[in-house]
């Protein structure tokens, strides 16, 4: 449920501000509304520090601890970890270049451009070319050395003092390379030990990655302090700040700061219509798994929109376990992060890691109720995963039911909600027009029979009598018929288009399940089980990464768009963050 939010008015003397954030800071109950949001930030100072040890965190985080800690304060440390990471980069982006010009260097081979300019110096004339292989018995000169052979051809150095040498047809004359090889491959020795000289700096640096956590923590609250400081309104002697507090512990608040020895008055007000106080989301414990969603997608309900979890909660799973449609990848999935659970969760999240988990139970649930696993039917299945058309409509005719069950969930919803407004009639409304419109589906989409001997044109009439007359009652009858007429075309397509979307998960499932079957067909008729392995292993792994993609991008989708559209969701809301200090261990 969506907590019941007060807004609270503090007042205290001026001089005990320190003394009554601190206070604040411990009790962890009120999100602090600024008074003027302009001001309520933290010092420039404190930002620029927040800013320097996210990054830090982020490339040290990457990098294998290695030697001894070094002796530096955690800023210091975060600031010189940045600089040695762009150091790096830049280093590495040369070695590069480097790279480069010894591959266009390489014809001259060992050649110093030093050696050069010292026969030069002494009056000797060197000159380059590239001739043909062929060509070279019939040159002649007075000092002719080979240098290098390519595709290209043959590259000569020539010292000709007496014009005995003859440029052969075709050759080309070579100028000078501005660099010489061996003075690039030197460079980049110097710059390849640097790199590693400031990745062992780095690796050293990453020792203090937990430091830096603990440190980025104190930043947060001295920011957090800072910001409340900057959101209150000093006046005269008075420091005054407001926020809002959970309704069930806005009346205790004044005693709890008594009881702590701040002198302040406490006004309580309920939120006014155009206010937009922040959410806290109470999950049932059987639910908590789907915050893991949300925190993931980022997405908040208003204040005074509605709590999906529990729908979402009994929904995502189903829908994924017929994306994913084999119980063999879901058996790999709940044994697999259930095994790996330390370690995985660190990484994705406690509550997200749990809702794999349970992704996994339903689709392995969902594989004995289909047969199948790893794309092999190993018995005769209680609902078939297959292209023949039977197995095709049965399995639409299931996506199409479970949608309508889901929208028309989401219409009822709605009306409970505006009840007793007359409007709640209008969302009746539509929630039986989705089951009249289910019928229409079943004729484009099954060919089923739609007729008066059916229930579906009944339900289509009493849908719409009922959305067009309450979509806007008023007491002017026209102005109610005309706004429900003229509101009825978009929301009867989108009801349409909202049920056919629901066939991505028989589509998917059943393109998850032949792929599955093409893998395992390969390997059967490679013949060899050294050809067969790899392709069973790798295929699998394809397939259940595809898998766990539709989840997201179809599974997720039916939730976030056709359900949260049809329930009115537009997903506005802020999460309720408290001011607190957290407790630093040293």
């Amino acid at each position: 449920m969506i907590v019941p939010m007060s807004k609270v008015y503090i007042v205290t003397q001026t001089r005990d501000q320190d003394q009554f954030l601190d206070a604040m800071g411990g009790l962890g109950v009120v999100h602090v509304a600024p008074i003027d949001a302009s001001k309520a930030v933290a010092q420039d100072e404190t930002l620029e520090a927040m800013t320097d040890v996210n990054m830090a965190i982020r490339i040290l985080q990457g990098i294998i601890p290695k030697g001894k800690a070094p002796d530096v304060a955690p800023l210091a440390a975060a600031r010189e970890a940045i600089a040695l990471y762009k150091a790096i980069l830049d280093e590495r982006e040369q070695l590069t270049s480097l790279h480069r010009q010894a591959d266009q260097l390489a014809m001259w081979g060992s050649v110093e451009l030093s050696t050069l300019r010292g026969l030069r110096d002494t009056g000797l004339d060197i000159q380059f070319y590239m001739v043909q292989e062929k060509d070279l018995p019939a040159l002649e000169s007075e000092c002719l050395e080979v240098l290098t052979q390519s595709g290209k051809g043959v590259l000569i150095g020539v010292i000709d003092r007496t014009g005995q040498f003859v440029a052969p047809e075709g050759a080309k004359s070579v100028p000078w390379p501005a660099k010489d090889l061996p003075t690039v491959k030197s460079e980049a020795e110097i710059l390849d030990t640097s790199i590693k000289e400031n990745d062992q700096l780095l690796a050293e640096l990453a020792v203090l990655t937990e430091d830096l956590k603990i440190f980025r923590k104190a930043l947060d609250t001295e920011a957090e302090s800072c910001i409340a400081v900057r959101s209150g309104m000093n006046v005269s002697t008075l420091f005054a700040i407001q926020g809002w507090v959970p309704s069930s512990k806005a009346h205790g608040l004044s005693d709890q700061l008594k009881g702590l020895g701040i002198q302040a008055a406490v006004d309580i007000v309920e939120p006014e219509e155009d206010e937009e106080p922040p959410t806290l989301i109470e999950y049932p414990k059987w639910a908590m798994p789907i915050k893991g969603l949300f925190d993931v997608l980022g997405t908040v309900a208003g204040y005074r929109e509605f709590d999906v979890s529990i729908p979402f909660m009994l929904a995502l799973p189903i829908f994924a376990a017929m994306l994913i449609g084999d119980g063999g990848y879901g058996a790999i999935l709940l044994i697999g992060l259930l095994l790996a659970y330390k370690k995985v969760a660190p990484a994705l999240g406690d509550r997200f890691t749990q809702l794999l988990i349970i992704v996994g139970a339903v689709s392995l649930l969902w594989g004995f109720v289909c047969g199948s696993f790893f794309g092999f039917i190993l018995y005769k299945p209680l609902i078939a995963v297959n292209m023949t058309d039977s197995s095709r409509f049965l399995l639409m005719q299931i996506s199409f039911v479970m949608g309508t069950i889901h929208l028309s969930t989401a219409q009822m919803w709605q009306s409970l909600r505006l009840f007793p407004d007359l409007r709640f009639l209008g969302k009746v409304g539509w929630a039986v027009f989705i089951w009249g419109m289910l019928g229409v589906v079943r004729m484009f989409v099954l060919n089923a029979e739609l007729s008066w001997a059916t229930p579906w044109p009944y339900l289509l009439i009493a849908g719409t009598v009922l959305a067009i007359l309450f979509d806007s009652p008023s007491k002017n009858i026209l102005k109610t018929v005309l706004t429900g007429v003229a509101n009825y075309p978009l929301a009867m397509l989108g009801a349409f288009s909202d049920i056919i979307s629901y066939v991505r998960l028989m589509a998917v499932g059943l393109a998850s399940g032949v792929l599955a079957a093409s893998f395992n067909q390969l390997a059967l008729d490679s013949g060899s089980w050294l050809i067969a392995v790899p392709t069973l292993v790798f295929g699998h792994a394809l397939n259940l990464g595809l898998a766990m993609i539709a989840l997201f991008a179809h599974g997720v989708r039916l939730n976030m768009l056709e359900f949260s559209n049809n329930l009115g969701m537009q997903w506005t809301g802020y999460v309720y963050k408290p001011f607190s200090k957290k407790m630093i261990q040293e």
